[in-house]
Formats: structure tokens, sequence, C-alpha cells
């Protein structure tokens, strides 16, 4: 590591201004930066010193996805092989199976390996493809405007990458994430100053100029021709009684043994990383209770009102928490700080629209089963505006004391 050191302050010179190599100085920055701490100290007075920075936050976000993502790589590989077998398939095609065939790895559902193999090769070509678009973006900005590359753009990969289903053509994964940091973020002034959490932005774009690619029954299970609706598709037909008719329990869907975006289906993984991210005071716990609160409450008035026609009122709150990206989008994506709300009762009010936002699209648009995503976005439209009203109010009530 010493000589890596020394390699990239020898050549650094060559990137700063005046160099032959200027106009490169933020992908210099971003690789010395992601290896070693910045020795950057402020040198003025006064300032606040913290023992965590930016950095630091956003390698605690991605550790809390190291549960998911391993359940993530076992469940799209159960999935396949699942797939497979009912099939009566001996390999799949392309480069996949000639090199599970050239490795001598079966297809076998009840191989720990062979699933988490077979899973990683669906997961890491959408990864790198990620890293690769949006990263190429981040730098031409980052050059153009002579910032530095910001670490939030690893967050925002690889959130982006576990909503998508494992189908998805890598070409439209690229097109997602260029349209979600650049649209996203890279329009506002980058990092700081969007109001949309670029990663859902990115999403929401394939959703609606890719619905086939991104809905329907044919795109959960990364095996061509193979179709299966999601336990959440389910439920918008027929209610829990068709989850459980399909063969389904609750606590298969609350593990993540079921088909669907390949980062969402383990609420347990979830909740793992979703202590580690409080324990660490990275997410607010405040957004988390109040979007769980505003499920809890909106499914129970729903339960209570009852529907005759429409199964969806009668979903408990625990089938909500355990289907779909729920879960995931209440631990990871609400709680970006840059488009969440900033004050703390902001953050109840906000956590709290975007979980009865969530519950009310499930059940009264059957056309949209899920609503996790639209609701975070209709969110972040609403943080600035909920933090202003709370800030008057605060204002107001100072006003009378005095």
């Amino acid at each position: 590591m010493a000589r890596l050191r020394r390699f990239l302050d020898r050549i650094e010179p060559a990137f700063q201004k005046g160099g032959p190599y200027e106009k490169f100085y933020a992908l210099y920055e971003m690789v010395d930066t992601f290896i070693y701490s910045p020795a950057d100290v402020t040198r003025g007075s006064p300032h606040v010193r913290d023992g965590i920075d930016l950095k630091r936050v956003m390698s605690y976000v991605v550790l809390a996805t190291f549960p998911v993502l391993l359940l993530m790589l076992w469940n799209t590989g159960f999935q396949a092989n699942s797939a497979m077998a009912e099939l009566g398939m001996s390999t799949v095609d392309g480069w996949r199976g000639w090199l599970m065939d050239g490795l001598g790895i079966a297809y076998d559902p009840q191989s720990l390996f062979a699933n988490m193999f077979h899973g990683l090769l669906y997961f890491l070509p959408m990864y790198i493809m990620t890293l690769v678009a949006g990263g190429v973006c981040e730098v031409i900005f980052a050059a153009v405007r002579n910032h530095e590359v910001n670490e939030g753009f690893l967050v925002s990969s690889m959130l982006y990458t576990l909503t998508l289903p494992p189908s998805t053509p890598l070409w439209m994964v690229a097109l997602g994430i260029i349209f979600g940091v650049v649209i996203g973020k890279e329009v506002f002034g980058g990092t700081g100053k969007n109001f949309l959490n670029p990663a859902l932005t990115g999403r929401a774009f394939l959703y609606f100029a890719y619905p086939a690619a991104m809905s329907g029954d044919a795109v959960w299970t990364a095996i061509d021709g193979y179709t299966g609706a999601t336990p959440l598709g389910l439920a918008a037909m027929g209610g829990v009684a068709a989850i459980t008719e399909a063969g389904y329990t609750w606590s298969q869907t609350f593990f993540g043994m079921m088909p669907g975006s390949i980062g969402e289906t383990s609420t347990l993984a979830i909740l793992i990383g979703m202590a580690f991210l409080l324990i660490t005071r990275v997410a607010s716990y405040r957004i988390i209770f109040g979007v769980f609160l505003g499920m809890f409450v909106t499914s129970a008035l729903f339960n209570l009102i009852g529907s005759e026609t429409n199964p969806m009122f009668g979903m408990p709150w625990y089938w909500h928490l355990s289907l779909g990206g729920l879960a995931f989008g209440m631990v990871f994506m609400a709680t970006d700080p840059v488009s969440a709300a900033m004050t703390n009762k902001g953050r109840w009010i906000y956590g709290a629209l975007i979980g009865f936002m969530t519950v009310l699209i499930r059940v009264v648009n059957p056309a949209f089963p899920e609503g996790i995503m639209l609701a975070i976005l209709f969110g972040n439209i609403f943080a600035p505006l909920i933090d202003h009203f709370v800030v008057q109010a605060n204002v107001k009530r100072r006003l009378q004391r005095t």
C-alpha cells in the first residue's frame, strides 16, 4: 500500500492545475480518496470537527446492504435453478451456461453454492454496468464543473441495482442509471442540491419507459420462457388468499424465498441492515418508524373499512411489510439524507406520508400493485414544504412566548 501511496503522490502534479491531465483531476481524486482518507484539513476557524465524514457515512450504507446482498445472491439463483428444474432444463444459454458448465457447477436448487454462484452471474454484470455508465456521467460532470466525484454515487449505484428485476437487459440498466444521475441529480447541481432520490429516479424512468421489462409475470425469475407472479402481484388479484393458494407462507416472504426485484425480497436481511444503520446513527429512526406507522395505520383503516370487490382492503400490515419493496424503500430509500425532510418533526411527517401513500396506491390502484417507489418520490417533492411549515410553526410558537 505504501508503494501505491507513493505512486499516487508522484503522479498528482500531472493532474493539478497547469498539469497535462488537469481535465482529469476529478478521476484522480476519485481513485485517491476511494483508497485513502483525504489529507485535507480545515485551516480557518471556527469549524466543527466530527469523527464521521461523508465517505464513512456512505461506506456504512454500503455495508448495511451486505445481508441483503447475500440473501439476494442465494434467492436469485434459487429462483432460477428451481425454474430450470420445473421446466426440465439442463443448462442456460449464453456465457452463463458456458461458465457454469465449464466449472462443473450443477443447477441444483438444493445447493447453497450453486444458487449463490448462479445468482452472482446475474447481479454482477448489472452492478458493473451501473458503475461504469453512472460513473462516466459523474466524472464528466465533475470534470466540467471542476468538482470532486462524490462518494454518494457508490450508494446510489448499489441501491439502484438492487431495485431491478434480475432479467433486466444491461443496456436498460445503463440507460436507467444515466437518467437517474443526470436528470435526478446533476441538472440540479450535484449531490446535496438534488431533491429527488437519484436511484429511484432511474428506477422510475425504466418503469414508465419500459413497463414490460419492469413489471408483469415474466421478469422476476432470470430464466427465459418462465413466468410467475410475485406474491404482491398475486395479492393484487386475490388478496392474501391468492398468496397462500399459490403456496407462499408469510415466513417465506419474510425470509425472502420468493421472486421479485433482486434486493427487495428478504425483509429479514433488510431489517438487519436497518439495525446497523440505526446503531451507527446513519439513518433517521424518525423516518423509518414514520413510514412504518403510516403503513400500519393506513392498512388497519382499510382492514376496518373492508370491501367485497377489492381483496387488498383486507391485507394485514405484516403482509404489506413483507411483500414488494416496502421494507427496502423504508430503510434504504426514504432515509436518503439529501432528498428527505431535514427537521425532526418533518421526518415523522415525511415518513408517515410515504407509508400512507404506499398502502393507498397498493390498495386503491390494482393496476399498480407496488407503491413504495412513487410514494418516496412523492415524499421527496413535499419534503421542503414539510420542513417549511415545521420551521414556521416553531417560529410562531417562539414569538408567542416572547
